[in-house]
């Protein structure tokens, strides 16, 4: 009778476990298909293997081309804003020049009447005071010269020239001023430097 009532309970068991994890005929399928070598599949077999494989295939052939489309789409924007960024990179500092060129303008139209030398050369004063606030404020710096010792990094020597009061090497006279932008020189100073006397 125990063995009876232990049969039973092991029959019970097992048809539990079958409920619990039922395997799906595909599946079954599918791992038997894996375990079996191609050589010893039947040609129904290696179709529907190779029908897999193909679709497979095919939906990776299709992610490619969609990633490569995407890609192409971003290498064009980006040659777009590159595009657009170097043509209106300078726009806030040509904003800042028009009133420059304003004041300019302005000068010329007085310049007609004789009697306003004076205050022409007050107008290109302040023109001129204008447009180096605005040069300061994009980072350009003057290139000190004058009263300096040469110096080939930032003075480029147009002429030599006696001069008893100063030392030799001594820049006596700027022809150009030389301009640094963001601590890079843009333009070297034209000087002209003393010279020992013999």
């Amino acid at each position: 009778m125990d063995e009876n009532k232990n049969r039973d309970e092991q029959i019970d068991a097992g048809s539990e476990r079958l409920e619990e994890d039922p395997l799906e005929e595909g599946d079954s399928q599918d791992q038997e298909e894996e375990e079996i070598p191609l050589t010893k599949m039947t040609k129904a077999q290696l179709i529907k293997k190779i029908e897999k494989v193909q679709e497979a295939s095919d939906k990776n052939l299709d992610l490619y081309i969609r990633s490569q489309a995407e890609i192409d789409n971003l290498k064009k924007r980006y040659q777009k804003e590159r595009q657009s960024l170097v043509k209106f990179a300078n726009e806030s500092l040509i904003k800042q020049l028009l009133p420059v060129v304003d004041n300019l303008e302005k000068a010329i139209t007085h310049s007609q009447d004789k009697d306003s030398i004076e205050t022409i050369r007050e107008g290109v004063d302040l023109t001129l005071k204008g447009l180096m606030d605005i040069l300061t404020k994009a980072g350009v710096e003057k290139v000190e010269a004058v009263g300096e010792q040469f110096d080939p990094n930032f003075h480029e020597a147009v002429s030599e020239m006696a001069d008893h009061g100063v030392e030799p090497g001594t820049v006596i006279k700027d022809l150009q001023k030389g301009y640094i932008l963001n601590q890079r020189l843009i333009r070297p100073s034209m000087v002209i430097v003393s010279k020992k006397t013999a």
